[in-house]
Formats: C-alpha cells, sequence, structure tokens
C-alpha cells in the first residue's frame, strides 16, 4: 500500500514538473500565432477570431531576420564543431586512458577543470585570443567550440573507455593495425553510445548558444539565435513579439526533432560514461 502511495505521489511530482517545462514552450507556439496587441493584454488566450494572424507572424519574421541565410550557417556551425568534439576528444581520451603518467593525469584534470569555469570568466580574453588568430568566422568559431566542449566531452569519453578491455588493442596490433587503425576500426565503434551522448548534449548548446556566436562573429555572420533577436527589435525598444514567437518555434522544431529521434541513447551513454577504472 505504502509502494503504491509513493508511486503515486512521484508520478504527480513528474507530471506536474513536465508541465513546468511544456507550458512555456505552449506560449511560445500558442502566441506565435496572434497579433502584437493580443500578446500583450491577453497571452494566454487561445487565438481565435480576431486574435488569429494565420502565418503572418511567420512571413514577418522569415523576411525580416534572414532566417534562412541564418539557419543553414548554424546548421554548418553545428555540424562541424560537433564532428570536431566527436574526433578530437574521443582520440584524446584514448591517449589519456592508455598512457598513464603524470603528464597525462594531469591533462585530465585540466579537461575536468574546465568544466566548471563559468563562460563569463574567460570570454573577454578569449574574444581578444580569437581576433588575434583570426578565428572570428564562420570557420575558425568551430575550433573555439572545440575548446568549450572538450571537457565534458573527454571525461564522459575517458570514463566508457577505462571499461574496454586493452585484450581487443592487442589483437588489433598483433593483426597488424597501426595505432590510428586501431582506434577507427576497433575502439571508435565501441565508443557509439557516449558518441551519441556526446553529439546529443554539443549539439543542443551550440545550436541554441547565442552569447558566444555574437562576440566571435558578430552582427555580419548572424546564427538563429542571434538573427531572431536583432532582427525582432524596433525602434525604442519596441519589439515585434509576434515574429519573435514564430522565430523561436522555428528555431526549436530541428533541435527537438533530433533530441527525439536520439534520445534513447542519451540514458545508455550517460552511464557508460561514468564508469571508473
Amino acid at each position: 500500500m505504502r509502494n503504491r502511495k509513493t508511486e503515486n505521489t512521484t508520478s504527480i511530482f513528474l507530471i506536474l514538473l513536465s508541465a513546468a517545462f511544456l507550458i512555456p514552450i505552449l506560449l511560445v507556439l500558442v502566441n506565435s500565432f496572434k497579433s502584437r496587441l493580443f500578446i500583450s493584454s491577453n497571452p494566454f488566450a487561445i487565438p481565435r477570431g480576431e486574435m488569429f494572424v494565420g502565418f503572418t507572424n511567420y512571413i514577418a519574421g522569415l523576411t525580416s531576420s534572414g532566417f534562412f541565410l541564418a539557419f543553414l550557417r548554424s546548421v554548418f556551425i553545428t555540424l562541424m564543431s560537433v564532428g570536431l568534439i566527436l574526433v578530437c576528444t574521443s582520440m584524446t581520451s584514448w591517449f589519456i586512458v592508455r598512457v598513464k603518467n603524470k603528464f597525462t593525469r594531469g591533462l585530465y584534470y585540466l579537461f575536468a577543470f574546465s568544466m566548471i569555469v563559468p563562460f563569463q570568466m574567460v570570454m573577454y580574453t578569449m574574444t581578444y585570443i580569437v581576433n588575434i588568430l583570426n578565428f572570428d568566422n564562420v570557420v575558425g568559431i568551430n575550433f573555439v567550440y572545440l575548446g568549450f566542449g572538450a571537457g565534458l566531452s573527454v571525461f564522459m569519453f575517458a570514463g566508457f573507455i577505462k571499461s574496454i578491455p586493452l585484450d581487443i588493442e592487442e589483437a588489433a596490433e598483433i593483426d597488424g593495425c597501426s595505432p590510428l587503425q586501431t582506434f577507427f576500426l576497433v575502439i571508435f565503434p565501441v565508443l557509439k553510445p557516449t558518441a551519441i551522448t556526446v553529439a546529443i548534449l554539443n549539439a543542443m548548446w551550440i545550436w541554441n548558444d547565442y552569447l558566444l556566436p555574437y562576440l566571435v562573429l558578430g552582427t555580419d555572420d548572424k546564427t538563429v539565435p542571434v538573427a531572431i533577436q536583432i532582427a525582432m527589435q524596433g525602434a525604442y525598444g519596441a519589439t515585434d513579439y509576434g515574429g519573435f514567437m514564430a522565430m523561436l518555434v522555428l528555431a526549436i522544431i530541428p533541435i527537438i526533432g533530433f533530441y527525439l529521434f536520439a534520445q534513447r541513447y542519451i540514458i545508455s551513454g550517460v552511464i557508460s560514461g561514468a564508469v571508473k577504472g
């Protein structure tokens, strides 16, 4: 009886928690079909009658924000950054785990420490260094994301690699594989659960990131969050909330679809990455 009551209480708590996360998203979706006047005066009402403006907000947002170019730019940056993070951090983790000395131990702690350093502490010096290295462009920003995403990725990959038996690497070496062949043909396929988890976490972060692209790329090469923010700001602080809501809906659809497609790998990847050797 007590277990059933506990389960009911847990279910109610989880339902309320889910509602707390979903209601703001539903409000954005609902208000994207209203005119600006009714968004301000009656934000919780269902759009109907004179409230409902159809896809007018979506058309206005698309034409005024340069959304398509920003979308393609965000896709390129997200894919290239995630690809760099997966390849570079998995190889680094393999090196750290298999080559055990003071250097690799210090390197691991350095990556782990980078996870707890707030971005705001380093953003000014980071911007200065990025400008010196000429990384303030659509290609260069991917290496900046590699640096910021390396901490968590190395931590997760290293935890999983510790659970991989060394015997399979020795067998590959006996068969004539070079270190690179051993990694890409033997180790990397085994890392699939953790690699997918790392890809999902970094893709959601990079796609939704506003501050780093704004600091590095400015307003010339806008990503989706920057384009939405700039386009929806009018004179004297007036904001086109209808277009703003419509652009937010279009911006979250790709990443939600990607998450739903790959969500089953997240738990298994996180658990695998937490294995201690």
